[in-house]
């Protein structure tokens, strides 16, 4: 556990330790500024008592006071840039390095779990970062500092201050082992239910169909109670620290207030060095008596945010330590592969996270048209895949332009292709744009009529600069699988890769899906369709089957 932990603050906060130590030292100078505005009231406040009541004296009370304030303020706002920009930093790294990873080297695990690490789980970092090490650091002077000035004016008030203080951190250390395990199964849970999210709303046509939305229902409702019941465990635990926390500091303090309250009644006659305590004493103690536990307070608050900082990394090692397969190439933009297109697959086997998938032996040249067929999960998008080089290869071989699919040939390979995968995706930008994904600024009305698409767009309400949502807002299924065969069309690639173009249309829409790929073949493409529908890979100049 402590080898984690130590690779944790070697992961999240090493990077950004210049900007924490930083944000610390500022924080420390604000909290010594209390113990000067509490002597500057007590000095005023002992001073009315006493009939000192010249405007030079409030005067100069208030003044201190405002002043040491004001600085207290620039050096809390100065320390808060610093660690909001280091909890920014540490987050967008981290996004940025797990988004770049994923989409060059996918992992065995589900979108869904990706999704919600990079969403809900990464800025729990923020609290972590931002609270913890600036309470350490606060917590590690000022409650020495005030109970060394405590000391200095009263033995008891500095035996109260001292007996008591220690009592919460070593209850917040028994209750954060707790806190942790509590954080990893909430962060456990989380995952969970986003993984059976995203694997219901896939399968949402199939369950309507099937009459099985109340047993979906159901089990959403074990997921969320459950994810109820962990939250809920944290919470608690959070709950009872802080009332434990609060009732030593109250405890605390009111034994200061006690024994100064007495003993300004003559009551009590001892505790102070040599005279009794003045009123301005007695008023300063008081004051920085709840000051002497704020540090504990902020670190025990703190201490919740650490734990849930420690989850999130554990989710960050397992997902670093989950096997992949990794893109072939670098992903990066180049030149298309010289030579006559020509595709061959010969004894190919793709390596995917846990498994194996033998490619069909595949020979395809310019204008050819071929189907792959099969049951679901018998790999058909994997092979397509494959092709374009996204999964790696564990046996046999690749040929592309009559040279090998590899690390050298893969970038030039794909700028030959264009994919049209079955899920839509329109990203934030006018469709114009969308279209002409080589920003080669050509008219897309050629492309658009070829794909039956020139109508979708005249119905538009803006025409080309309309700007669909993700999922097509605006459009039907059929006409956004046309639009991005159009997309497909505009990239100039000699390879259409195309997974189940037709999947969930009715017979009308996949038709004139089923006509446009025919034209688009005619115009000299190759055609590789990976598809259950039987009309579609009639069409098809071969088929070839995958069996399960």
């Amino acid at each position: 556990m402590s080898s984690q932990r130590q690779r944790a603050r070697q992961r999240i906060i090493l990077p950004v330790s210049g900007d924490l130590k930083a944000a610390g030292r500022l924080a420390v100078l604000a909290g010594l500024l209390w113990p000067v505005q509490a002597a500057a009231i007590a000095w005023a406040v002992s001073g009315w008592v006493e009939g000192e009541v010249e405007p030079a004296h409030t005067l100069g009370a208030a003044l201190a006071f405002l002043l040491a304030g004001l600085v207290r303020a620039i050096l809390d706002h100065r320390a808060g840039a610093l660690l909001f920009r280091a909890a920014d930093a540490t987050i967008a790294r981290e996004r940025a390095a797990m988004i770049r990873r994923e989409a060059r080297a996918t992992a065995g695990i589900g979108s869904a779990a990706v999704a919600s690490l990079v969403v809900q789980k990464l800025p729990l970092l923020q609290p972590w970062i931002t609270r913890y090490h600036v309470a350490m650091m606060r917590v590690s002077v000022l409650p020495l500092v005030l109970l060394a000035l405590s000391f200095s004016l009263s033995w008891v008030v500095g035996l109260t201050l001292l007996v008591a203080g220690p009592l919460i951190p070593v209850f917040m250390a028994l209750v954060g082992m707790a806190a942790e395990e509590a954080s990893r199964r909430q962060m456990d849970e989380i995952g969970s239910m986003n993984d059976m999210l995203m694997d219901r709303l896939s399968a949402l046509t199939d369950i309507r169909l099937l009459g099985a939305s109340e047993r979906a229902t159901v089990d959403f409702a074990v997921r969320a109670e459950a994810l109820r019941v962990r939250t809920m465990a944290v919470l608690r635990i959070a709950f009872l620290s802080s009332t434990v926390l609060e009732l030593f500091s109250a405890i605390g303090v009111a034994l200061v207030a006690v024994f100064v309250g007495f003993t300004l009644l003559g009551e009590i006659g001892f505790g102070s060095w040599g005279s009794p305590l003045t009123l301005g004493e007695g008023l300063f103690l008081l004051l920085i008596a709840p000051e002497f536990f704020q540090p504990l307070r902020d670190l025990s608050a703190a201490w919740h945010d650490r734990a849930a900082g420690y989850a999130v990394v554990a989710d960050l090692d397992a997902l670093d330590a989950a096997e992949r397969a990794s893109m072939v190439g670098s992903g990066e933009e180049a030149e298309p592969l010289a030579g006559a297109f020509s595709l061959r697959t010969e004894a190919a086997v793709a390596a995917l996270p846990g498994r194996e998938v033998t490619l069909p032996d595949i020979v395809l040249g310019p204008g050819d048209a071929l189907a792959i067929i099969g049951p679901s999960g018998a790999g058909k998008t994997t092979v397509l895949a494959a092709i374009a080089g996204l999964v790696p290869l564990a046996a046999g071989r690749i040929s592309v332009c009559g040279s090998a699919l590899g690390s050298g040939t893969a970038d030039g390979w794909r700028r030959r292709i264009a994919f049209v995968p079955q899920r839509v995706h329109f990203a934030d930008m006018p469709l114009g744009d969308w279209l002409d994904p080589r920003g080669t600024g050509a008219d897309p009305w050629a492309a658009l009529r070829l794909a039956d698409a020139e109508g979708i767009v005249d119905r538009l309400p803006e025409g080309l600069a309309t700007r669909l949502g993700e999922t097509g807002g605006g459009v039907s299924g059929g006409e956004a699988r046309r639009l991005m065969l159009a997309r497909a069309v505009m990239e100039g690639g000699d390879l259409i890769l195309a997974d189940e173009p037709t999947a969930d249309l009715d017979t009308e829409t996949a038709t004139r899906i089923i006509a446009a790929l025919d034209r688009v073949r005619g115009e000299g493409r190759a055609i590789l369709v990976a598809t259950h529908d039987p009309a579609l890979a009639a069409v098809m100049d071969r088929q070839v089957a995958m069996s399960a």
